[in-house]
């Protein structure tokens, strides 16, 4: 298997998540820090276009349309529901940046702690690929998607 595929790739990620403890808490963090990135992304304002956001998204649904169609399309899906949860926020004067701050550090907290109960350490530590992976591996684990 190609060690760069996104078979291989969730593979690799799943051996760090095996306990059903830190699955869970992966299930709910792992999209807390994807929103909040995204978040904070949001509120760096960027000429042409609305924000920092829309264009970091649009490099990361190219990293995942390279990889695999399916998880491009999962993904797209689940970045756009963050950027619209954003715009909502932001509209309705919600602290968009406390808010976000406070998910992110409090998500990786948690996950750590998830990681210690596995007794093993985050995949991103091995690869920083993996960053990206984790939610797509939670989307693809927690709504039962086949590869």
């Amino acid at each position: 298997m190609n060690d760069n595929s996104m078979k291989y790739l969730m593979t690799e990620y799943h051996k760090s998540h095996v306990n059903r403890t830190n699955q869970i808490i992966h299930y709910f963090c792992v999209p807390i820090i994807f929103w909040s990135v995204t978040a904070l992304l949001w509120l760096v304002k960027l000429p042409l276009v609305m924000n920092l956001a829309f264009v970091v998204g649009a490099l990361l649904m190219l990293y995942y349309i390279l990889k695999n169609i399916k998880v491009f399309s999962v993904m797209l899906v689940f970045t756009a529901v963050c950027l619209v949860l954003n715009y909502w926020l932001e509209i309705n004067g919600m602290p968009l940046l406390i808010m976000a701050a406070v998910a992110f550090v409090a998500a990786w907290i948690v996950q750590f702690i998830g990681h210690q109960i596995e007794g093993k350490r985050p995949s991103f530590l091995k690869d920083l690929q993996f960053l990206l992976i984790g939610p797509a591996w939670v989307a693809f684990k927690f709504l039962n998607i086949k590869l």
